[in-house]
């Protein structure tokens, strides 16, 4: 009887990741290390190791590389050549630097937006604040601060100028890490409730300058919160660096 010859059944080869996938992979990894970053859990300084990230995130060294570059270039990272990223320890006068320019850059946003907001996109605010205070209710610090952030982003938005958007997003990446670093978790309720007043005085003010102050003092109130726990984390690493390191820093107290 004729054997038949058995044919062995051919290996598939592994398919190649395709661009999706890489962008898939490099949406995590980012989104992963944003969260990390505004939980507050990692202090100023702490380096950021690119074999522990992929170790950690199941994922290559270099799209690591890529995501601490983006970071990088939206200053949440600084990158130090032949050094690596490390998370920023920005100098108060630095932080003082970033709210100024918010400040300046805000009050030309709320003259524009004042009393020119649609139905639409003031029902769009409003729907941003009750996920702000959903995030805050539920503990979520790192979406709270996000939300937070994302508020401000929703009002350049609605200016229509994508060069604007741009440039505010820059100085809330600093911010909402600034937030993050130095600001105590139960303020994150403050932002929710200062974010309606914003919303009244644009639609339902009287007074431009009425917007105007409003904007302002949130913004005042903001930074001196961030310095002030900033302040008191430097004070406090001085101590432990005079009694031999026996003190840890900041503990979220202030």
């Amino acid at each position: 009887m004729p054997s038949t010859a058995r044919k062995s059944p051919t290996s598939a080869a592994p398919a190649e990741p395709t661009d999706a996938d890489e962008a898939n992979v490099d949406e995590r990894v980012y989104a992963a290390v944003s969260k990390a970053l505004l939980s507050g859990k990692l202090r100023p300084g702490t380096p950021l190791r690119e074999r522990a990230l992929a170790e950690a995130l199941g994922c290559t060294r270099g799209a690591v590389r890529k995501v601490l570059a983006r970071l990088g270039s939206e200053k949440r990272l600084v990158l130090e050549h032949n050094r690596g990223a490390f998370v920023p320890n920005p100098s108060i006068d630095d932080m003082r630097g970033i709210y100024r320019a918010r400040r300046i850059v805000e009050a030309g946003l709320v003259t524009t937006l004042f009393g020119n907001l649609e139905r639409e996109q003031v029902a769009a605010l409003r729907k941003h604040v009750q996920a702000e205070q959903k995030a805050f209710k539920e503990g979520r610090r790192e979406d709270s601060i996000r939300l937070a952030g994302d508020f401000h982003l929703l009002l350049a938005e609605m200016a229509g100028s994508e060069e604007l958007l741009s440039y505010i997003r820059r100085l809330i990446s600093n911010t909402e890490l600034y937030k993050a670093l130095y600001d105590s978790a139960e303020a994150a309720s403050c932002a929710p409730r200062e974010h309606e007043q914003i919303i009244e005085a644009l639609t339902t003010g009287k007074s431009l300058d009425k917007a105007l102050a409003v904007t302002l003092e949130h913004l005042d109130e903001l930074e001196q919160r961030v310095i002030a726990g900033a302040a008191a984390e430097q004070e406090v690493d001085l101590a432990a660096l005079l009694n031999g390191g026996g003190t840890t820093a900041h503990g979220h107290s202030h």
